[in-house]
C-alpha cells in the first residue's frame, strides 16, 4: 500500500463534499478550523452546492473529487462532512488518474465508500478522521481528537505506534486471540452497501473496523447478518468495533423486545472464533480516534492493544 506524502503547515487542502450538502452557516467556520491548523484551503463548489440532500449533482461531486486529485497544487483532500451520496459517484471517478496521484484523503461515515474504493482500486492508505463541519467546529473538540487527527495526516510514514483509546475509555475483549492484517472498513451501513457491487469490500485476511450511528440494534443485527451470510466475516483476521452512537433499542420502554448490542455482537460474530475488541473510541463520537485505513496493524486481545506496524 502506498502511503501518501505527509502534510505540513503551509500545505494546501482541497475541501470537498462527496456526499451531503453542508449547512451554509457551517461553511466558513469549517474553513477557518482548517486554516487554524496552519493549512491553506481551496474550497470546492460542493461545499456550498445543494441538490436536495446532496452537495450538488453526482457529476459535480465526482468531477470535484477527480479535479482535487489531478491538481498538483492540492496537497491533501478533506471531506467537509458525510451524509449520503458518496456511493453514487463511484462509477464516475477516474481511478487510474487517482491512483497515479495519491494524496492524504480524510473523512469518515459516508466517506467509507471512497475509503474502500481508494484502498482497493488505487492501492493507497486513506484516513478515517473527524471532519471540518461536523467535529472541527464543535466546542467540545478535545486534545486527544486533535492530536490523533494531526498525527495521522502529518506523519503518514510513522510505524510501530499504538492506536490508543481516549484517556479513561477502556477497550473490551469480546473474543480472545491475536491477529495481524490490513486495517479496513468504517461505517457498517456503507460497508454493507458495497456488497454485490463492483466496489464490494474485500475482507480476506484483513482486520475489519466497524461503527455506526442512529441504527437500532435490530438493523445492526440485520447488517452484520448480511455480512456474515456473504462470507465477509468468515474471511476476516479480526474485528474492531467502535462507537455505536444512538444505536440502542427501538422501543426502550419495552426492553424485553430488545437485545443489547453486546448480545447481538456475541451471537453473530462471537462464534466466528476471531479476535474481537470492542469499545474503540472511534466513530460518530467525541473524543474520537483517527485510523490509517490500508495500513498493517496487529491486535492483541489479552493486552487490549492495537499497533500500526511496518
Amino acid at each position: 500500500m502506498i502511503r501518501p506524502k505527509a502534510l505540513k503547515k503551509g500545505d494546501t487542502i482541497g475541501l470537498i463534499s462527496a456526499s451531503g450538502a453542508t449547512p451554509p452557516e457551517k461553511f466558513l467556520p469549517a474553513v477557518e478550523s482548517i486554516e487554524k491548523l496552519g493549512f491553506k484551503v481551496v474550497a470546492g463548489e460542493t461545499c456550498r452546492a445543494r441538490h436536495g440532500y446532496l452537495a450538488g449533482s453526482d457529476e459535480l461531486r465526482a468531477s470535484e473529487v477527480n479535479e482535487m486529485f489531478r491538481d498538483s497544487n492540492i496537497d491533501g483532500i478533506f471531506c467537509i462532512r458525510g451524509g449520503y451520496g458518496a456511493t453514487k459517484i463511484l462509477p464516475l471517478l477516474d481511478f487510474e488518474m487517482i491512483k497515479a496521484n495519491p494524496k492524504v484523503f480524510a473523512g469518515y461515515s459516508d466517506v467509507t465508500a471512497l475509503h474502500i474504493a481508494f484502498n482497493q482500486q488505487c492501492g493507497f492508505v486513506t484516513y478515517h478522521t473527524p471532519m471540518p463541519s461536523t467535529e472541527f467546529i464543535q466546542e467540545k473538540m478535545d486534545d486527544y481528537t486533535w492530536n490523533s487527527f494531526l498525527q495521522s495526516v502529518t506523519a503518514t510514514d510513522r510505524s510501530d505506534y499504538d492506536l490508543e483509546n481516549a484517556p479513561g475509555r477502556n477497550m473490551t475483549t469480546l473474543a480472545a486471540g491475536n491477529a495481524t492484517g490490513q486495517l479496513i472498513g468504517g461505517n457498517l451501513t456503507l460497508v454493507t452497501a458495497s456488497l454485490g457491487t463492483p466496489y464490494e469490500i474485500d475482507t480476506k485476511g484483513k482486520i475489519l473496523f466497524l461503527e455506526d450511528i442512529d441504527e437500532n440494534e435490530q438493523r445492526v443485527d440485520r447488517m452484520l447478518t448480511q455480512l456474515k451470510l456473504a462470507g465477509k466475516l468468515d474471511d476476516v483476521a479480526g474485528l474492531l468495533l467502535g462507537a455505536w452512537t444512538n444505536c440502542g433499542p427501538e422501543n426502550p420502554k419495552r426492553p424485553e423486545h430488545s437485545l443489547s448490542l453486546r448480545t447481538v455482537f456475541q451471537e453473530i460474530v462471537g462464534p466466528l472464533k476471531k479476535p474481537i475488541i470492542m469499545d474503540i473510541t472511534c466513530g460518530h463520537c467525541l473524543p474520537t480516534m483517527s485510523l490509517p485505513l490500508g495500513r498493517t496493524i496487529t491486535m492483541d486481545t489479552v493486552n487490549q492493544t492495537i499497533k500500526v506496524v511496518e
